[in-house]
């Protein structure tokens, strides 16, 4: 069993209306900024394009980093990341 520290924490952002897949690109290269600048963990960011009109980007952080990172950067959610099963790849 994982312990609760090393788990991989996902944060997402959800943006919507017509510009949010291209505002969900320009935020994921902010969060590839963050984590070079605070020498995060984990490397892992992304974005998944749901419809025309909503898109998400996230972060993958450890879970020991993720009460600081999300006061900082204030994502709209989070849950567990699995490296095999990521259902918004």
């Amino acid at each position: 069993m994982t312990k609760l520290l090393d788990r991989k924490i996902k944060l997402i952002w959800d943006f919507r209306g017509p510009r949010a897949a291209r505002t969900a690109e320009h935020y994921r290269t902010h969060l590839e900024e963050f984590i070079v600048i605070e020498e995060l963990k984990f490397d892992i960011t992304g974005v998944h394009h749901f419809s025309d009109s909503h898109s998400i980007a996230y972060m993958v952080v450890a879970e020991f980093e993720m009460e600081e990172t999300r006061e900082i950067l204030k994502p709209q959610r989070g849950e567990v990341y699995l490296d095999d099963f990521d259902i918004n790849k």
